[in-house]
């Protein structure tokens, strides 16, 4: 029977056993036959509305003829599958296969804060390449290359209008941290200008007499998701781990610190003149 709210982990599955029965060539309908099953089971797994069974798994594995390593892995995201939430390493070699970049691609609304540096959908390029390159001083020209691949892929989406609702919130500091040198942050602050016009997208600045607040030592992504039976998701990157938090009492907390953060932040208009004066600072 289908349930409300599958976790990340079923969902994840669900999207592996759907992507391995179209590399097989095989159809639904092919599929159902083989397991001795109905077409709507296998499309219930594969949509995450249905439980995956380790039986399941080891039949649709043998089936698509999986390995014993990716068999492996999918057995374990069905024992997995009852936990709420997931942690996955941050895979700095091969960033598009990093979970994230999927799941603001099925959001309705994205709500960012971040407190060191300009959120990453708002980046001009060569912000995102003295950002990473900073942050990350020992990556290669050609990982540099794809992380900043994705975040343009990413970014896009959002010019597009295929992500609904974007509003990014962030200190400050962020404005006056020279990523870049002078140049790059002009053009970065006059790009941030740019993008508050978009209907979809509100841009909010906290100012340094606001003093301390909640969340400040804590930059998160609240994904609010389109498919009203997925539970929304808290995304908190580190330096070689992501969570992803869907407890509804974790979702709680950061849903309470969102709204604190838009009320001390200056509005949108105020937050743009803001931008704009420290902007002015860059002209060299």
């Amino acid at each position: 029977m289908a349930t409300v709210n599958p976790t990340l982990r079923r969902r994840q599955l669900a999207a592996q056993l759907r992507e391995m029965r179209r590399e097989s060539g095989l159809k639904i309908e092919e599929v159902a036959e083989r397991l001795l099953c109905s077409t709507a089971k296998i499309s219930r797994m594969e949509t995450a509305q249905r439980r995956v069974s380790l039986r399941d798994v080891r039949d649709l594995c043998e089936l698509y003829g999986a390995d014993e390593a990716k068999t492996n892995m999918l057995m374990t995201l069905a024992r997995e599958a009852r936990q709420p939430g997931l942690r996955d390493e941050v895979d700095i070699g091969n960033p598009k296969l990093q979970t994230y970049p999927r799941l603001e691609a099925a959001a309705s609304a994205v709500s960012e804060f971040q407190n060191g540096f300009i959120p990453g959908l708002l980046q001009t390029e060569d912000y995102m390449r003295a950002l990473i390159r900073g942050m990350l001083p020992g990556i290669s020209q050609d990982v540099l290359n794809a992380r900043v691949e994705v975040r343009l892929e990413r970014q896009q989406r959002l010019l597009r209008g295929e992500l609904p609702r974007y509003w990014a919130i962030f200190d400050e500091a962020a404005l006056h941290r020279r990523v870049g040198g002078p140049k790059v942050m002009f053009r970065q602050l006059e790009q941030l200008g740019e993008l508050s016009e978009l209907s979809h997208v509100v841009i909010q600045v906290i100012p340094f007499d606001v003093g301390a607040y909640m969340a400040l030592d804590n930059s998160f992504h609240l994904v609010e998701m389109k498919d009203t039976m997925t539970s929304d998701v808290v995304y908190l990157e580190g330096i070689v781990t992501a969570d992803y938090l869907e407890r509804p009492a974790d979702l709680q907390i950061y849903r309470e610190a969102l709204e604190r953060l838009r009320a001390a932040a200056l509005n949108p208009q105020s937050s743009l003149a803001l931008i704009e004066k420290i902007k002015n600072t860059y002209v060299i």
